[in-house]
C-alpha cells in the first residue's frame, strides 16, 4: 500500500517514478520503525538521537543528490521525497539532514576546492562528520548582508570575529560553513571544531525543535589558514544559493508535518465516540476541517512536485522556492493547528504527535526566510518592484483630500 494512503486523494502516487516511490517508502519505514518510538523521548529530553546518525549514513540520506564518492546521485523529486518522510518524523530530524545536506555537503561541493571536496564530502556522507552552517547573526537574520562577523587577511590565513545564532547543529559540529565580510565581499569559510578562538554553545528554553541542536558560534580572533576559505564563494548571492537548497526540501517537508497531523486526526475522528456514541468524524464541523486539511495537502503536493520537475531540468527559479517554501509551510501550520482543535484536550499531550509538530512549524514558518519575506521576494517577482526597506522619503500632501474629491 503506498505510503500516502489515505492522503493521496488526486492520486499523485501515479506520477512518482519506481525509484521515487521506493525511496520515499524506504525513508518512511525507517521513519516509522525506529524514529517514532524515540522522538517524544527526545524530545521531552530536548535531545537529537545522534545515535542514529550512523543508520541515516547508511541510507545514503546525506548528500543524496550527490552523484559523485559513491553517493546516490538521486533526483530531486527523489530528495523532497526523503525530506516529506523525515519531517512526517519530526522537523529536527528533517533539519539535521537539510543542513548536513543543503548547507554544508552542497556548498562545499559547490564552492569548494577540490581538496575540501576529497576530505569533507566522504566524511559528511559517511556521517563520521557533522555539519552546521554560520549565517544568521543575533542582530539580522533577514537582512544577511549587513551581517557583523567579518574575516581579515593576516600573514599566511585569516582572523574571523563575531557571532551567529540560531545554528542547527552548531555545539556537535565537526566543521561549520561560515559567511564573514571581508574586503572582497561576503565570503564563506570552513571553521573546525577546536579552531582556538571559536566556540559553541547551545541554546536552551526552546519550545520548538526540542530534539534538535540549537546553538550560538563564536568568533574571537579565531585564526583559520588561508586554504579554509571557499574559493567559488563571491558575496551573500552564494550563501543564498544554499538557503535555496534548504527551502526546496522545507517545502516537501512542511507537507509532511501537515500529513502526519491530517492522519492523526482522521484516524482520531473515526475512534472518538460521542454524543449517542457516534464518532465525531461524523459531525459536519469535523468533516469541513478534515475535507481543508487534505485539499491543501494535496495542492502542496502538485506545487513541490512541479518544483521539483523543474529543479530537475535546471528551470527552477528562487522565487519558486519561495512559494513552495511560503505555502506549504503555512499549510503545515494550519493542518496543525486544525488537528490540534479535533483532538481536543488530548491534542496538548505527546501521546499523540500533533502538539510537537505544531511547536516545531512555529520555528519553520520563521527560519530560512519568514513566511512575510518570501511574501516580499513573491512580490518583487510579480510586480518588479522590490519593497525590502524602502528609503524613508518626504511625501507631499495631496492640495484636497483623497475623501473630498468628487
Amino acid at each position: 500500500m503506498s505510503r500516502l494512503s489515505g492522503v493521496d486523494f488526486l492520486q499523485i502516487d501515479d506520477l512518482l517514478s519506481e525509484e521515487e516511490r521506493l525511496v520515499r517508502d524506504t525513508v518512511g519505514a525507517w521513519v516509522d520503525d525506529r524514529f517514532k518510538p524515540i522522538i517524544e523521548e527526545c524530545n521531552r529530553e530536548s535531545r537529537f538521537p545522534i545515535e542514529l546518525v550512523p543508520e541515516m549514513a547508511e541510507l545514503n540520506l546525506f548528500g543524496a543528490t550527490i552523484d559523485e564518492y559513491d553517493l546516490p546521485g538521486l533526483g530531486n523529486v527523489a530528495y523532497g521525497l526523503i525530506m516529506q518522510e523525515l519531517e512526517r518524523g519530526d522537523s529536527g530530524l528533517r533539519s539535521f539532514v537539510s543542513v548536513q545536506s543543503s548547507l554544508v555537503m552542497y556548498p562545499i561541493h559547490t564552492f569548494g576546492s577540490q581538496e575540501h571536496r576529497d576530505r569533507w564530502i566522504p566524511a559528511l556522507a559517511s556521517g563520521e562528520a557533522i555539519g552546521c552552517f554560520g549565517l544568521t547573526e543575533p542582530d539580522f537574520g533577514s537582512n544577511p548582508s549587513a551581517m557583523r562577523t567579518t574575516a581579515r587577511r593576516d600573514g599566511d590565513g585569516w582572523v574571523l570575529n563575531g557571532a551567529k545564532q540560531w545554528i542547527t547543529n552548531g555545539s556537535i559540529a565537526d566543521v561549520a560553513v561560515v559567511w564573514a565580510q571581508t574586503g572582497e565581499g561576503v565570503r564563506g569559510f570552513l571553521v573546525e571544531k577546536g579552531t582556538p578562538g571559536f566556540t559553541a554553545r547551545d541554546q536552551h528554553g526552546k519550545f520548538s525543535l526540542r530534539a534538535s541542536v540549537t546553538s550560538e558560534l563564536g568568533f574571537q580572533d579565531c585564526r583559520i589558514p588561508a586554504a579554509n576559505l571557499l574559493p567559488e564563494t563571491a558575496g551573500v548571492k552564494s550563501a543564498l544559493r544554499c538557503l535555496n537548497q534548504a527551502r526546496y526540501g522545507i517545502a516537501w517537508g512542511g507537507l509532511g508535518a501537515a500529513i502526519d497531523c491530517y492522519r492523526t486526526a482522521l484516524d482520531y475522528a473515526l475512534q472518538r465516540l460521542q454524543f449517542g456514541g457516534q464518532p465525531i468524524a461524523s459531525h459536519q464541523l469535523v468533516q469541513e476541517k478534515l475535507v481543508w486539511m487534505m485539499s491543501e495537502i494535496s495542492k502542496g503536493q502538485l506545487l513541490v512536485l512541479q518544483l521539483g520537475r523543474l529543479k530537475d531540468a535546471g528551470k527552477l527559479r528562487h522565487y519558486q522556492v519561495s512559494l513552495g517554501k511560503r505555502n506549504n509551510v503555512w499549510v503545515a501550520r494550519e493542518c496543525a493547528r486544525l488537528a490540534r482543535d479535533i483532538l481536543g484536550a488530548n491534542g496538548i499531550v505527546d501521546d499523540y504527535p500533533v502538539i510537537r509538530h505544531m511547536m516545531n512549524i512555529e520555528s519553520v514558518f520563521t527560519y530560512e526566510g519568514t513566511h512575510d519575506i518570501h511574501g516580499l521576494i513573491l512580490g518583487e517577482a510579480i510586480t518588479g518592484i522590490p519593497s525590502y526597506n524602502p528609503p524613508a522619503r518626504a511625501v507631499e500632501p495631496l492640495a484636497e483630500p483623497v475623501a473630498k474629491r468628487p
